[in-house]
């Protein structure tokens, strides 16, 4: 495997757990202990899990609120101003700002510009694009485990002390690994 002067490696301790109430202990005792946790992989969703690793809430339904007001402004700005100003058609004798017409594509045009925005967001903060590789620390991750995943970041990692912990919360197995980036 070839790679250039800018390529980092980064070292793992992974900690694999079959249960998943273990494995949220676990990543209680490790944060209690001063451990920074990489990230935890699961293969399904652990409601829990945000709070245990002290997550904070997520911004993107400010984003939301933010994109699907915009569309609401933008699409009665534009129907008022081809109603009234450039297109003015008196039709039946309707006054020239029929507001409740305008009702059913303001809505659309707000879940529209909402979702649109909401899933370019989540895409650009979770820096995710075409063919990106992804970083796969095992093979169990996938399947049926549940894992912690500490990154040694520098000299003052603790390895025995993560090892024990590890262990001691009921980890099914332990293992290293080294990444390049």
């Amino acid at each position: 495997m070839s790679h250039n002067n800018f390529a980092r490696v980064k070292d793992f301790l992974l900690g694999l757990y079959d249960d998943e109430q273990r494995m949220v202990a676990a990543v209680k005792t490790l944060r209690a202990a001063g451990f920074a946790i990489y990230d935890v992989y699961t293969p399904y969703a652990v409601h829990s899990l945000d709070g245990a690793m002290g997550l904070k809430r997520s911004r993107l339904g400010i984003v939301t609120f933010i994109a699907g007001l915009t569309g609401l402004i933008l699409s009665l700005t534009f129907q008022f101003w081809t109603n009234v100003i450039d297109w003015h058609v008196n039709i039946g004798g309707k006054p020239d700002n029929s507001t409740l017409a305008f009702i059913p594509v303001s809505f659309e045009i707000t879940i529209l510009f909402g979702a649109l925005t909401t899933v370019a967001a989540f895409f650009v903060r979770s820096r995710l694009f075409p063919k990106k590789e992804t970083l796969v620390l095992d093979p169990a991750i996938t399947d049926d485990r549940f894992v912690i995943a500490l990154q040694k970041v520098d000299g003052s990692f603790n390895e025995k002390k993560a090892h024990g912990l590890l262990v001691a919360s009921g980890a099914v197995h332990i293992a290293e690994k080294s990444v390049i980036t």
